[in-house]
């Protein structure tokens, strides 16, 4: 059990390295909070920093999520050959997107989990994964909203996942990062409504 809550703090720190704000200082030597939306996702750096700046930080954001439930469980299993559960690779995946949105380096402020729950659905379920990247890139197709497809995208997650026929736990897990995606854009759907919401 130890080396499973271990596992659980590494893959929270692995999530929250602010990768938007690393970036903002190397490029720009701007602090990403204080500019665009002020979030610390690929997005805002992609519109304030530059593209491949934005490029990059949304891959290494989508790598956190997969590291944390396939890099990590390699280890937990060197140590612990008997197996690990799969509750563990949803506390782990959990903790990566935790990391992410409310990362400790920059006092539990980061950005809005879109591409490490990403990473973490890849590595957990890429079938779900694929359906709802399809799913994004038609709406943001028809509408050029990032937002707006993100939280589409988050809305379907639960969706997926009962018509995969995922055990309850998996769905549960989909359930609530639905529930925190759609939350972490709450200012996104605000702006929407009012009309203002800036298209990509």
């Amino acid at each position: 059990m130890i080396y499973i809550i271990f596992a659980i703090i590494a893959a929270y720190v692995l999530g929250s390295v602010p990768t938007g704000y690393i970036f903002g200082r190397i490029v720009k030597n701007v602090d990403i909070r204080e500019h665009g939306s002020g979030n610390v996702g690929a997005t805002n750096v992609f519109r304030t920093v530059g593209k491949i700046p934005g490029i990059t930080v949304l891959v290494l954001d989508f790598m956190k999520g997969l590291l944390a439930v396939t890099v990590i469980p390699l280890c937990l299993r060197k140590i612990s050959p008997s197996g690990i559960e799969f509750y563990v690779y949803i506390l782990l995946g959990s903790a990566a997107i935790a990391g992410h949105i409310w990362t400790v380096f920059l006092g539990f402020k980061g950005g809005k989990g879109v591409a490490t729950t990403a990473g973490v659905m890849t590595g957990l379920s890429p079938g779900i994964f694929l359906a709802c990247f399809v799913i994004w890139m038609i709406v943001f197709a028809i509408w050029r909203y990032v937002s707006l497809a993100s939280i589409v995208a988050a809305v379907s997650l639960p969706l997926f996942a009962v018509l995969f026929n995922k055990d309850i736990s998996f769905i549960l897990f989909c359930s609530a990062f639905c529930l925190v995606g759609v939350h972490s854009h709450r200012s996104n759907i605000q702006r929407l409504i009012q009309g203002i919401e800036k298209k990509m």
